[in-house]
């Protein structure tokens, strides 16, 4: 993930274009209202790949079908 440029939600409904380019650019844009995090624009390839390692749980070893469908089951058994 690449630096995530902050702006306010004024600015961005005023220049929204701008900011739509810098998250295809960069990845994301973070906005904020008050100072506080409300929102992201994030860019396709960056969603997607997120989505992507989110799935895979951003494995750091090497793991078979079956170890990741037993952990899935243990942690979503009641």
């Amino acid at each position: 993930m690449q630096t995530a440029k902050m702006a306010s939600t004024t600015d961005v409904q005023n220049n929204f274009g701008k900011y739509l380019q810098y998250a295809i650019d960069h990845g994301q844009v973070v906005i904020t209202r008050n100072g506080k995090r409300v929102a992201r624009i994030v860019s396709e390839t960056e969603s997607v790949q997120y989505l992507t390692d989110s799935l895979r749980g951003i494995l750091k070893e090497q793991y078979s079908d079956e170890d990741v469908e037993a952990a899935r089951v243990e942690k979503y058994t009641l």
